[in-house]
């Protein structure tokens, strides 16, 4: 029968956040309910608590997430109850024209529950942050959005790849193809911008640049992997990445803001016939000039990564295991771990880039 459990709530545009009784439904074919057990606060549930992602209010907030599978539908093979699994929000279809071409990780028509959780009190519709909606004790997901991983994982490690720093390392190691002693520049040091330096390390990068405006970031980015630093509020990036780079420009430019200043910066620092990685998210507003005569003249390619163009069942137990093996440290993306109730805090201190990634634990 359905339950209550508690969640988090973005009532409307810019409101502060709630905890709030929501109705959880019993999974039909192809859903499940997902105890959730953690789940970090990502820069996109902010984006969606501004209204920048649409206006479907409220919003049950929440997305990079681990748990354990509680029940399941009709129809679901792939996770039973019991399993410890990591939700993504790109549940591949299988049917498609890119997934039946061999090319799943770009899923044209990824989908999620098909029933709705609700308020409580007034039976209001929910939309769940990227069909997920995991800021609550218990979520309901289509069954393709849960990936089994190894359950000796702690779990506010294993739900980040959920989406951030499966993004960046996706970002490096699929979108870019970083190769064994390319150069690689990443622009923008946040949660994403620090996985695709690991990732870029990962994938055997001779030269890792990291370029950001905080001090702070610069350092945590370099006990990530980046062998240089660029602060781009005291020098011109694209002028010291040539000069950390022979003159020419780095292979690969990772830019992970998302905004025109810094996609322009991202386009000039490559080397001629370099590749260009958009993983920052932009704004529905934001528009981008480039003399088509540079997009020419310059070559190479200019790529946007879709949560670093991932296949979960492939890429999150592979993950998993490289964490468990020490070549990866993904729990050094966890900053802190707070209580539900703390989310409005928690945002408070990523937009002052107090933290890396805080991560509610339930």
């Amino acid at each position: 029968m359905p339950q209550q459990v508690q969640g988090v709530i973005a009532p409307g545009k810019n409101e502060p956040v709630r905890v709030e009784t929501i109705t959880v439904p019993d999974p039909g074919p192809g859903e499940a309910v997902v105890k959730v057990q953690a789940c970090g606060v990502c820069h996109t549930d902010l984006h969606y608590k501004q209204g920048g992602i649409n206006d479907e209010f409220p919003f049950l907030l929440g997305h990079e997430a681990a748990g354990v599978v509680e029940s399941v539908g009709d129809g679901v093979t792939d996770v039973a109850p019991g399993d410890f699994v990591i939700l993504n929000w790109r549940a591949v279809c299988g049917r498609c024209r890119a997934c039946l071409r061999g090319r799943p990780w770009y899923c044209f028509d990824t989908h999620n529950a098909g029933q709705r959780m609700t308020l409580t009190a007034s039976g209001t519709e929910l939309s769940p942050a990227l069909g997920i909606g995991a800021f609550a004790e218990k979520t309901l997901v289509a069954a393709g959005q849960c990936t089994k991983v190894d359950p000796a994982v702690s779990p506010a490690v294993a739900g980040l790849l959920g989406c951030g720093v499966m993004a960046g390392i996706g970002a490096a190691v699929n979108t870019g193809a970083v190769g064994r002693g390319d150069t690689v520049a990443v622009i923008g040091c946040g949660g994403v911008g620090d996985a695709a330096v690991v990732g870029a390390r990962l994938a055997g990068a001779a030269k890792i640049i990291a370029v950001d405006i905080d001090d702070r970031k610069l350092e945590t980015a370099r006990t990530m992997g980046a062998t240089h630093t660029v602060n781009s509020r005291s020098a011109d990036p694209v002028e010291a990445i040539r000069e950390l780079t022979g003159g020419f420009g780095a292979d690969v430019v990772i830019e992970a803001v998302g905004r025109p200043e810094t996609y322009r910066q991202a386009f000039y620092a490559r080397d001629l016939a370099g590749t260009v990685v958009l993983v920052g998210v932009p704004t529905p507003d934001m528009m981008l000039e480039l003399p088509l005569l540079d997009v020419f003249g310059r070559g190479g390619a200019l790529k946007s990564s879709w949560y670093g163009d991932c296949l979960p069942s492939r890429d999150f137990p592979m993950l998993i295991d490289l964490h468990q093996q020490g070549r990866i440290d993904l729990g050094a993306f966890v900053t802190e771990t707070i209580a539900i109730g703390d989310i409005e805090a928690a945002f408070a201190r990523m937009h002052e880039g107090d933290v890396l990634r805080s991560v509610v634990l339930l």
